[in-house]
């Protein structure tokens, strides 16, 4: 068996050893807090101030039942690819758990009293302090990719769409951590095609030699289906070949969630397409949107009044924009924005399009307010309302659903959850006149892998969205 050098062990290793660090330093202040200084002096003591002792103790303990947890959630792995807003509600949860664990097992202790302020201190404490490692271990991370320093070979196999997906991806994110060597494939791809800017490798019966000679730790395979016999044949004759074959499955265009396999009475079943969410996901959900919507409208009130009066004196007209848009199951409502178009401009909206940029019939302050997203206010009435959520894929209007539901797989899918104000396509870019094939994969992602953090997420890059 070929044996190879890896570069996946420095950035875990290091992640490991900033959390303890981190962990142990949230005992310690949490300890120093209580008991050193005056920063909880209204909270009374019960009896003498604890040895710092059992405190280091508990954390020689703690630390590595909360690396086990972390691993269990892959949070050391190389090449994480994670999200700075990912990693924060991934370390929120896991402390949250671990203080869990820790508390249930200070209540069957009895031979020390450990403090429930300490352990407080403990949970808010370790977020931040895991947080901030993990803040530095991601621009450790990325300056390792920039200098070329613990890239990881990979190399492309097939000359199709999928094929130039992936190309595209890694070549417009170089700090993925991967470094492409090239593609193979039966025949080249033509001058001036993406591909053909990645250096041509050869055919399918060149790749097991060259993948040894080059030393590629990951292969990236594209094919379709009716060439299902090739990749057989390819991975056969690749074994003792220590490389990672991924494929990109070609049902992709069928299923855009990830795939789980559950089994009845012992048969195993892939699930294509799952239910979006349960009675008590939907429930959980729409309390989320109630709450923060209203705290919302309480908030922004004072953004309502400013912009009303600057929509009444820019241009005539009512202050509200009022129009109909299809929701779940295919009902409809009418959605509220603030006006940003002339009096009379949606009998245009079909020969306009779909947001098209420096659309001449908005107002002076439309243009504001649509650059801002302002406009987009008044939909927490609609929230409130439950006709709408604040996350899901965005309505449409009757018109274009009734056109692109025949032109577009899955676009009806879309109405399989309530439509929201933002949505995970919208912070990815995908808004206004942009592609709506891409737009619904999104959507439908979404939609099958919901989650209510998933929401605050998505919340929390809207906001970052519309700053930037």
């Amino acid at each position: 068996m070929l044996s190879r050098g890896r570069n996946d062990f420095l950035i875990p290793t290091f992640g490991v050893f900033l959390d303890s660090l981190a962990i142990e330093c949230a005992f310690l202040l949490s300890y120093w807090l209580r008991f050193k200084t005056n920063f909880l002096s209204f909270l009374p003591l019960s009896g003498d101030v604890p040895a710092l002792d059992a405190y280091l103790y508990g954390s020689f303990v703690v630390i590595p039942v909360w690396l086990l947890m972390f691993n269990s959630r892959k949070m050391y792995g190389a090449r994480r690819n994670v999200s700075l807003i990912d990693e924060f509600l991934n370390i929120v949860r896991l402390v949250t758990v671990g203080m869990l664990v820790v508390m249930s097992a200070a209540f069957f202790y009895r031979a020390f009293s450990y403090s429930r302020v300490v352990f407080g201190l403990l949970w808010g404490s370790s977020i931040i302090l895991v947080f901030a490692g993990r803040v530095v271990l991601h621009n450790l991370e990325k300056t390792l990719y920039q200098s070329g320093r613990e890239l990881r070979n990979a190399v492309i196999i097939g000359n199709n769409e999928t094929a130039k997906r992936i190309y595209e991806t890694l070549f417009e994110h170089p700090l993925l951590g991967y470094r492409l060597m090239g593609y193979f494939a039966d025949t080249p791809a033509v001058n001036g095609a993406l591909l053909a800017r990645a250096e041509y490798l050869g055919g399918l019966e060149s790749v097991p030699q060259k993948l040894a000679d080059n030393e590629i730790e990951l292969v990236l395979i594209a094919l379709k289906y009716d060439e299902h016999p090739k990749i057989f044949a390819l991975v056969q004759k690749c074994e003792g070949v220590n490389v990672e074959f991924l494929m990109v499955p070609d049902i992709l265009e069928l299923m855009a969630s990830s795939m789980s396999i559950q089994d009845i009475e012992g048969i195993p079943f892939i699930t294509i397409k799952g239910i979006p969410m349960t009675t008590w996901g939907r429930i959980l959900k729409r309390s989320f949107d109630l709450g923060v919507s209203f705290a919302l409208l309480v908030v922004t009130s004072p953004i309502w009044i400013i912009v009303s009066i600057l929509v009444k004196l820019t241009s005539k007209g009512p202050v509200l924009f009022m129009q109909e848009r299809v929701g779940l199951d295919g009902s409809k409502f009418t959605m509220l924005k603030f006006r940003s178009m002339r009096e009379g401009a949606e009998e245009h909206d079909r020969q306009a399009g779909l947001g098209i940029p420096g659309d001449p019939r908005q107002t002076s302050i439309g243009k504001f307010l649509r650059l801002t997203s302002l406009d987009e206010l008044p939909q927490l009435i609609n929230v409130l309302r439950g006709e709408m959520s604040l996350v899901g894929p965005r309505p449409e209007r009757t018109y274009y659903v009734d056109k692109f539901k025949d032109m577009i797989p899955k676009y009806l899918d879309r109405h399989r959850v309530k439509t929201g104000m933002t949505g995970w396509a919208q912070v990815h870019g995908y808004r206004g006149n942009s592609s709506l094939e891409e737009r619904i994969k999104y959507d439908i992602y979404y939609i099958e892998n919901w989650s209510l953090s998933f929401d605050v997420k998505i919340l929390v890059k809207t906001i970052g969205a519309i700053f930037h």
